[in-house]
């Protein structure tokens, strides 16, 4: 980013910039779901600083709520930026006005022509005990069906292998899949999940199954049809 692009109060977007900014709405959804209802994550909007709030998830936390104004320590983050060009995020604490402790950070989002457009904000509010917080990063005692399977690898073939792996013990332990119906029901279950959009995927699966390549694409085009 170019720090002399900064966008001064009711400067014009276009139908891109506010797309863009827009863009970014499912993602405070889905920081506000992790982290949970401690976090505010707010989106600020540079075409109306004066009603600069776009998006606000749990905004109780400080009161505000859709139209409500950019921050005073909003707008000397964007001069700071404007002097130097500095858009690295970096976390700080504050407080709300009933005494609540905030541990925040702030990030410029870029624009069509790369100026910044936007705040994309993250507020946690360390006030609460700090049990209470846990709590809501953790499992529910005795609910094991609240994790998700997940392999994380740093390579494509362990994954493909693992997947592999889960789908062969999901299907050999479903009574209502018939022997000779087996390895096209794990081919079309890692089908269903994507492991095919992998280049290695349909080498290492008809590998593992005991079937040719050309099986696997003939359940492949199947499941497509």
């Amino acid at each position: 980013m170019d720090g002399k692009k900064y966008l001064a109060c009711g400067t014009q977007f276009t139908e891109s910039d506010r797309t863009l900014l827009a863009g970014y709405f499912r993602l405070a959804d889905t920081i506000a779901d992790l982290i949970g209802p401690h976090c505010e994550v707010v989106i600020h909007s540079l075409e109306s600083v004066e009603k600069s709030i776009v998006k606000i998830v749990n905004g109780h936390h400080t009161g505000r709520t859709l139209g409500s104004p950019i921050t005073d320590l909003g707008l000397k983050m964007l001069r700071h930026f404007e002097q130097t060009g500095e858009v690295t995020p970096k976390s700080y604490f504050t407080e709300t006005k009933d005494g609540s402790l905030l541990k925040s950070t702030t990030c410029i989002l870029a624009g069509e022509h790369d100026n910044p457009i936007g705040l994309f904000c993250i507020n946690m509010n360390l006030s609460h005990p700090f049990p209470e917080i846990i709590k809501t990063l953790m499992p529910s005692t005795g609910h094991a069906s609240e994790t998700v399977s997940e392999n994380f690898s740093h390579c494509s073939t362990h994954v493909i292998e693992q997947a592999l792996t889960q789908a062969v013990t999901d299907v050999e332990s479903d009574p209502t899949v018939s022997n000779k119906s087996k390895k096209k029901t794990i081919t079309r279950l890692l089908f269903d999940n994507g492991i095919f959009e992998f280049k290695e995927a349909t080498a290492i699966v008809s590998e593992g199954l005991g079937i040719t390549r050309h099986a696997v694409y003939k359940y492949i085009r199947e499941f497509k049809n």
